[in-house]
């Protein structure tokens, strides 16, 4: 089953809570209390955020108890560590069906924490489809990967309208920021240097010149890089007796061409593996704006939490 959204984790973790006959309980604990009984996978357990630094299930979860924290119907006691208060017990004597925004918005500090102005107490919390509500951490995470999917999609699109000499200097730029090529100025060299048969140009693996890495661009529009494409550069590899290439396009390559990249010495870049490098190697971007998400320092307050 999908890992279910933060709110709909907020009544059996209030149901978790009130289980303890009013003793604290370990977030660990109700985390795998909740995992169990929603009868998670191993992998379903350990997926991550898009961030990579967090179990998107533990994120849930640790939302959904700040969420009823919030709303006063649990309390923390310390560090990592909560119960159940008189309000929440209240609210579970009412038996609801479900525990969620809509909820929570009848709680002045719920209120307060959502940032809403008392006149407006009546207003409703908007809750999305069942299964769909995100954390404020994944709403961020989902909206960061629209933006970054956007910029790829533009990147990719000037990329390419420039002319085939800009191509392969940016190639160049590229390859030296991943940390190929040594220096910009021996890359520079090196490329377009041996156009033998499927090769366009050859740069350093490093900055000793240990081996080299031959390489094939394709600066293509709609027109598909398929299997003769990759044959004619794997046999130029074999001509050179090169152990290494690298095949990058702006296009993409047929199913018949990535089936016959048959070893690891051929590594195949298609447009939006290569506007994605781009991005994260700032080659033709630069920073519209940065954000930083802090967290509470457990640490700094634990004596008080004692």
């Amino acid at each position: 089953m999908p890992i279910p959204d933060y709110e709909t984790l907020m009544l059996p973790l209030l149901q978790i809570a009130a289980e303890m006959n009013g003793q604290e309980i370990p977030l660990t604990a109700a985390v795998e209390k909740l995992a169990t009984q929603f009868k998670l996978t191993t992998d379903e357990r350990h997926e991550l955020l898009p961030s990579g630094g967090t179990f998107k299930f533990s994120s849930r979860v640790s939302w959904a108890r700040t969420y009823l924290q919030k709303a006063g119907l649990l309390e923390a006691t310390k560090r990592g560590h909560f119960r159940i208060t008189d309000r929440g017990r209240t609210i579970l004597k009412g038996k609801p069906a479900r525990v969620d925004g809509t909820l929570l918005s009848q709680f002045e500090e719920f209120r307060e924490f959502q940032g809403r102005k008392k006149e407006r107490r009546t207003d409703k919390v908007e809750v999305p489809a069942n299964g769909s509500a995100e954390t404020p951490i994944e709403s961020l995470a989902t909206q960061y990967e629209r933006l970054r999917e956007a910029l790829a999609s533009e990147v990719l699109e000037r990329v390419k309208k420039c002319s085939p000499l800009f191509f392969e200097r940016l190639v160049i730029l590229l390859l030296v920021r991943m940390g190929y090529g040594g220096s910009l100025k021996d890359a520079g060299h090196a490329i377009g240097k041996s156009r033998d048969g499927g090769i366009d140009g050859v740069i350093r693996q490093d900055k000793l010149g240990l081996d080299n890495i031959y390489i094939q661009a394709k600066r293509w529009n709609d027109k598909p890089v398929g299997s003769p494409d990759i044959d004619q550069f794997a046999g130029a590899l074999s001509k050179m007796k090169a152990s290494k290439g690298i095949f990058i396009t702006t296009s993409v390559f047929t199913k018949d061409a990535r089936a016959s990249v048959y070893s690891s010495r051929i590594i195949l870049i298609d447009g939006t593996q290569l506007a994605g490098y781009m991005i994260d190697h700032d080659v033709g971007v630069s920073i519209a704006s940065t954000y930083e998400i802090k967290k509470v320092d457990s640490d700094f307050f634990e004596e008080d939490l004692e």
